[in-house]
This record gives structure tokens, sequence and C-alpha cells, in this order.
């Protein structure tokens, strides 16, 4: 994994967010709040977090792939959050019923290209989308790590988001990959990116 901090003032409290695949945390940046913000992302490996000790409450915002990365980190991170919260996204990632279909998967890692990428970047966000320069061998060695590693057992989440729009993860897929834990979804009327529905942290993890 890599990680940058978004915002790192010393704060007590501190937002750990578990980016998407490839589209970074541009998303995020107009998100208002008093919290320290470190964002991570590249799932070609699962280092771990840095020690967070000295924060005096944690969460956790697990967004798309970052769902499935922030599952198979637990147990041992758990421990580390007060509050979790998974946004669009499975800890099957690569699942006929509780993610991604697989076939859809692997067209989208065997067609990969820049030119690809701007066409899902469009499906992401709901709207053609300005040319977002990535490492095409990079994206798609993370897109075959993320399918071998394949599926986590889902952990306890406090809030769940399901965007009704989202044309990466179909919302009835992510329903049913989130069984158990119907008291805390909530849909928003959203594409797969659903963050400018939102203006600060508080009302993301609330």
């Amino acid at each position: 994994m890599e990680s940058v901090w978004l915002k790192h003032n010393g704060h007590n409290d501190l937002i750990v967010v578990f980016g998407g695949w490839a589209l970074g945390a541009e998303m995020f940046a107009h998100l208002s709040g008093p919290q320290d913000v470190l964002f991570v992302d590249d799932y070609r490996d699962l280092d771990g977090l840095p020690d967070l000790s000295s924060y005096q409450n944690r969460t956790a915002v697990a967004y798309s792939f970052g769902v499935s990365a922030f599952a198979h980190l637990c147990p041992a991170e758990r421990a580390q959050f007060d509050r979790t919260v998974a946004i669009n996204g499975s800890p099957s990632p690569v699942d006929r019923r509780m993610g991604i279909p697989p076939m859809v998967y692997q067209k989208t890692q065997n067609g990969m290209s820049q030119e690809n990428f701007q066409s899902f970047a469009a499906l992401c966000y709901g709207e053609k989308q300005p040319d977002i320069a990535i490492d095409v061998a990079a994206r798609t060695e993370e897109l075959a790590a993320v399918r071998q590693r394949g599926p986590a057992s889902c952990p306890t989440f406090d809030r769940i988001w399901i965007s009704q729009k989202d044309r990466i993860f179909p919302p009835a897929n992510l329903a049913r990959a989130f069984c158990g834990q119907e008291d805390v979804i909530r849909s928003i009327d959203a594409p797969h990116v659903p963050f400018s529905a939102w203006d600060s942290w508080q009302e993301v993890i609330a």
C-alpha cells in the first residue's frame, strides 16, 4: 500500500481513508472537517498501517476496493478503529453475487489502457472526466493482485453507504455482501463516486 497525509495538523481525531482503484484522493479534496486524514491505496500488497495510537479517536472509511483491503487487514487492524464506514465496495470484490461480476472484471483487466481507463472513470463519476494519467502496468498488476487475494471475511461496519446509481459494484450485490448488517445500510442517489453529495467528513462518517 501507499499512504499520504491529506491533512496532518496534530488533531486528536483521525480518519484513515482506504481509497479505490486508480482514482486517487482528489474526490475527497472538498470535504471539510477538523480531523487529520490519512489516505491509502495501491493494493498490490497489504503492508498494514503505521502506529495510530497517538490519536484519541480513529475512524476507517473504506471506499470501493478499499473495502476488501480493509477487510483483509482485519482483525489485526480493526482494533485501531473506534468507527468503521464502508462505501460502495465489497469484502468479495470479484464475485457474481456480492461484488463485481468476474467476466466484467476480467474484461477490465484484459483491456486495460489509458483510453479504457477514461471510460471507467466516466462510469465511476457518472459523467465524462478530465484526463487522469495512470501507470497502466501498475494498475493492471493491482487488478490481478486483488483478484488473486480473493474474498475476505466480512467485518462489522458502523455505517454502510450504497449508491443506487453505482455502475461498478451493482447495488443489489452490495446488499447481499452486507447481509446481516441491514440496520446500518444507507442508500444514496449517486454514482460509484458519491462524494459530491457531501460537504464534510462528518456527513460521510455519520
